[in-house]
């Protein structure tokens, strides 16, 4: 157990979404300073259709340059939606669906190291195609439904690196079998 505590924070940059503090922790004589970056909450959706497919995003993502396949997802940056409803626009909006069942997977931190960020992933069923405004802000270029054990394939071959896909997807992997087998 560790006696570390916080002895000073100064705000070093004040972004749109992001603010990046400098804080200096004392632990007896040691003293230790980092960056720590404020950033939302976020979601991300796996959404399951009654085939046992779930939805894949392919987004632009500009720090790295490339397209990555994703699952439709988002920040929790309005102060009046909860994690689900959050997740439930966000779904409508990048994939215009909407789901009749909720289920959360996993909650996760991304990137403890240097940012508090919390994830909530959800399963999302009973899917049903609803007219949304779209977000023009991001750069979807494809969406593609896979069977789950496909998606799982893709992860292992480094197709999805997207941290929040991939535990969401293992995660549905561990809640979708048992449900499959008893449908058959």
């Amino acid at each position: 157990m560790t006696d570390k505590r916080e002895v000073s924070r100064e705000t070093v940059y004040r972004g749109e979404r992001i603010t990046v503090h400098r804080a200096v922790f004392q632990d007896g004589d040691q003293t230790t300073t980092r960056e720590i970056v404020d950033h939302p909450d976020s979601v991300a959706v796996v959404a399951v259709d009654e085939h046992h497919r779930v939805l894949l995003l392919r987004h632009y993502r500009e720090p790295l340059g490339e397209e990555l396949w994703e699952l439709p997802a988002g920040l929790c940056d309005h102060d009046d939606e909860t994690p689900q409803q959050t997740a439930a626009r966000e779904l409508a909006e990048e994939a215009g669906l909407r789901a009749d069942q909720w289920q959360p997977l996993v909650r996760l931190h991304p990137s403890p190291g240097f940012t508090g960020e919390q994830a909530t992933i959800y399963l999302a069923r009973g899917l049903e195609s609803v007219n949304a405004d779209v977000d023009t802000e991001e750069a979807i270029s494809a969406l593609r439904w896979v069977s789950l054990d496909e998606a799982i394939g893709w992860v292992f071959r480094e197709d999805i690196t997207n941290g929040l896909a991939v535990a969401g997807l293992l995660a549905a992997r561990h809640q979708v079998p048992a449900e499959r087998a008893e449908a058959l």
